[in-house]
């Protein structure tokens, strides 16, 4: 009798725990990818505007925490449309071919209040590599509708060369292989029999 009390008093600890992890989905209408590397002698700064997934944090325990994302390559934003084809073409991306490059969390590590080093494998084409984001959550509150929004920002930076995005020969003095990535997020936790959330 008594190991079934300690078990039952360990289950329930254990799902209080639990209780404190919630999913957080992301909003892609208020969520984007930027992205900034050297072209000859200055910086060059786009964007994709469609990114999917969603955060499961534990704030008693962010070690327990979890982030996929999903991000449509179609969506880049170079403010220019011969170069945002040239950049989906098989030159780059090769959009067609690979239309979304992804990121999948492996471990959360905490390095201050509200920042975090989050390991993961990111996948762009058919390359997939291990990289820390720089991770702070930059509040949580109230939202529209009934649901609770957190607002996220992630940084990063990889070398395009690795993932097979180098682009032409040519171009390869033009610009800089390490790119910069920045990632703004808005998720969020919509307890059931909550409004759904419109755009805007």
């Amino acid at each position: 009798m008594k190991r079934l009390l300690t078990l039952l008093a360990t289950l329930t600890l254990v799902v209080a725990v639990r209780a404190d992890a919630v999913t957080y989905k992301i909003d892609p209408v208020h969520s984007s990818v930027g992205f900034s590397l050297r072209h000859l002698f200055s910086k060059f700064s786009a964007n994709f505007t469609k990114l999917n997934g969603a955060i499961t944090f534990d704030a008693a325990a962010p070690e327990k925490s979890h982030v996929e994302a999903t991000v449509e390559i179609g969506s880049v934003n170079t403010a220019d449309d011969k170069r945002n084809a040239h950049v989906l073409s098989a030159d780059f991306f090769d959009a067609a071919k690979f239309p979304t490059a992804h990121f999948v969390s492996k471990s959360w590590t905490k390095t201050g209040e509200g920042t975090f080093d989050v390991t993961g494998d990111l996948t762009i084409k058919d390359v997939t590599k291990p990289v820390t984001l720089k991770v702070t959550l930059l509040g949580t509150g109230p939202g529209m509708r009934g649901a609770t929004t957190s607002g996220w920002e992630a940084t990063v930076t990889i070398k395009k060369s690795e993932f097979g995005v180098a682009g032409p020969a040519m171009l390869s003095k033009a610009l800089g292989d390490d790119v910069a990535l920045t990632i703004s997020v808005e998720a969020n936790h919509k307890p059931e029999g909550a409004e759904p959330a419109k755009k805007g």
